[in-house]
């Protein structure tokens, strides 16, 4: 690199900036602007991560990581664009053996200014910050890359019909046909798409931060509001062949069934800066330095609705793994969100989640509300031995103590997915009053790695989107299915239930995580297992009134502000900056 004289103000802002990089390496973020660092950089902001089995396509894995929040579609003339400087990174874990990741898949982009004489972001067929990017994998634990596309190309904002399909002073050219002209596909049969989209995520964000006063039902002053709605995101989307993913190479036709253990993959990921940023009088910018993580997101709202605002900062520059994420464990044990469901805490306080309350006594026993023994009493007893209670399977980190009762339900959903083993499997087929007995198999992403992935069985088959039985509710609705529907709820075989492929197994473009983790908070986990909320008394129907309550509760929004596409990369066309109530497709 070149060195440059800098005069005084210059070294003042080199000094800022290394201070600023020392510190980062304590402290950065993630997702959409929840934490006080990455709120003020917006290009290396992870706003979400899906991962599911392709619906059109089901020999192959799509995995979309979405960046930039809040992207106005009329933010020009300096539209929105991957950063320069940035490495945006895909991680995928699919073995226990090994310390890193298994896949890594990296980006980094390009710009180019093609008529720097224009203050237009389009002009004459020519576009100014033209965006190219190469993409790199390694499948070494990151020891080494090749590069699997070089000079990919990133369609440009959908700034309006002048700039995008006249063929006068425009591209003369569709946006639909930039799309398609984007999707790249490798030797090996992967699917790549890099470009601004939708932002398929949708949540009452202004409800969720007023201390959780989420509107359910809202009014005709006070109405939900999706708080992302008429937004765009730039997207990383991939799609994968199966066998590419699966850590023998095995295809999908070769899984012993649909919860086959050895499916099983998680999927995070991250954004990295260079740790010194330099900046000259002329504005040109250097980057110099180890490269520091600065973003990432594995399991959604975990940053913005577990990490309290003290550790945010910090959760971002952690690897997704044991080493790193053992140190926030409590707060999934305990979870702050736990204490707005309890009226003997605050949950008089927050009328809006009543209908969300907590087991205190659930079998007339055990008690869930933060501190207390949830099912500890249990500890090392003949009830739990050969379950995933059983200390000698994975009691020690389920039932750690006598005053972590999230532990046995939200801390597997978050950390280590969930085994197909009891009492991890629907209360069909229990005897009444033993969630301890073998049930109705429907979730295995089991990946004991005890970090923040999004983990999916990609054996379970894709729920068609045409279905009746698809649900935004994702596997709530196939514990309901098979729970209370007469096609499911006579046996407890191993059989496919309609959403078995949705949130928190993977995670659809179509799922409601905000309303899902919210009842998960609630407790709807162990009622599914048969843990049954306070108002069950044995032999009556569990489908007790504080059941249906949480199963009714919605966070607001249940669906996002537009549709999506039946094809990859499935995110839906940006909305154009130039229209007001529509949105082309054009």
């Amino acid at each position: 690199m070149r060195m440059k004289i800098l005069h005084a103000p210059c070294r003042r802002f080199v000094m800022f900036c290394v201070l600023m990089a020392s510190y980062a390496i304590h402290a950065n973020a993630s997702s959409h602007r929840e934490a006080p660092l990455i709120s003020n950089d917006p290009l290396a902001d992870n706003t979400d991560v899906y991962a599911f089995r392709s619906p059109d396509n089901p020999n192959t894995i799509t995995i979309i990581a979405n960046y930039i929040p809040f992207e106005l579609p009329e933010g020009g003339p300096n539209y929105y664009t991957f950063g320069e400087d940035i490495r945006y990174e895909i991680h995928i874990k699919n073995k226990t053996t090994t310390t890193g990741d298994d896949i890594t898949y990296r980006f980094t982009f390009t710009h180019v200014n093609e008529d720097p004489t224009t203050f237009f972001n389009i002009r004459l067929g020519k576009q100014n910050l033209k965006t190219t990017y190469t993409c790199e994998k390694s499948t070494d634990g990151g020891k080494t890359f090749i590069t699997i596309v070089s000079n990919g190309t990133v369609p440009p904002a959908n700034i309006g019909p002048r700039s995008i399909t006249n063929a006068t002073v425009g591209l003369d050219t569709t946006y639909n046909q930039l799309i398609k002209n984007a999707i790249v596909t490798t030797s090996n049969k992967e699917k790549i798409f890099c470009g601004p989209a939708d932002d398929p995520f949708f949540v009452d964000l202004a409800g969720a931060f007023d201390v959780g006063n989420f509107r359910p039902e809202g009014n005709s002053v006070n109405a939900p509001k999706d708080g992302l709605a008429r937004f765009n995101v730039h997207s990383i989307a991939l799609q994968i062949p199966i066998n590419l993913l699966q850590k023998d190479g095995k295809n999908v036709s070769q899984a012993k069934n649909i919860l086959d253990a050895d499916f099983v993959i998680g999927v995070w990921a991250s954004a990295s800066r260079r740790k010194i940023k330099t900046i000259d009088k002329s504005g040109m910018q250097e980057f110099s330095g180890d490269w520091v993580q600065v973003s990432r997101l594995g399991m959604p709202l975990t940053n913005e609705a577990v990490i309290p605002v003290g550790k945010k900062d910090m959760w971002n520059t952690k690897y997704s793994n044991s080493t790193d994420d053992a140190a926030f464990v409590p707060y999934f044990e305990n979870p702050e969100l736990a204490l707005y469901m309890d009226d003997s805490q605050f949950g008089g306080a927050v009328p809006s989640l009543s209908a969300l309350r907590i087991q205190t006594n659930s079998l007339g026993a055990y008690d869930f509300r933060n501190g207390k023994q949830g099912l500890f009493p249990l500890k090392g007893t003949s009830a739990v031995t050969g379950t995933a209670l059983d200390d000698a399977v994975f009691g020690t980190i389920l039932l750690p103590d006598n005053h972590s009762p999230r532990a046995v339900d939200l801390l597997p959903i978050f950390y280590t997915g969930v085994p197909n083993l009891a009492p991890y499997q629907l209360a069909t087929g229990k005897p009444d009053g033993n969630p301890l007995a073998a049930g109705k198999p429907f979730i295995n992403n089991f990946l004991p790695t005890l970090s923040d992935m999004l983990r999916l069985n990609m054996a379970v088959p894709a729920t068609p989107r045409n279905s009746a039985d698809f649900s935004s509710d994702g596997l709530i609705q196939a514990a309901v299915l098979g729970l209370t529907d007469s096609r499911f709820d006579g046996n407890k075989n191993l059989e496919f239930i309609p959403n078995m492929d949705g949130f928190p197994n993977g995670r659809r473009l179509e799922d409601d995580v905000t309303t899902i983790e919210l009842q998960a908070v609630s407790g709807v986990a162990l009622a599914a297992i048969g843990l049954w909320y306070d108002d069950y008394t044995l032999g009556s129907s569990p489908v007790t009134h504080d059941l249906t309550n949480v199963l009714s509760f919605t966070a607001g929004p249940t669906h996002n502000d537009t549709t999506f596409k039946t094809n990859f990369p499935y995110v839906q066309t940006p909305w154009r900056g130039f229209d007001h109530t529509i949105q082309a497709r054009f």
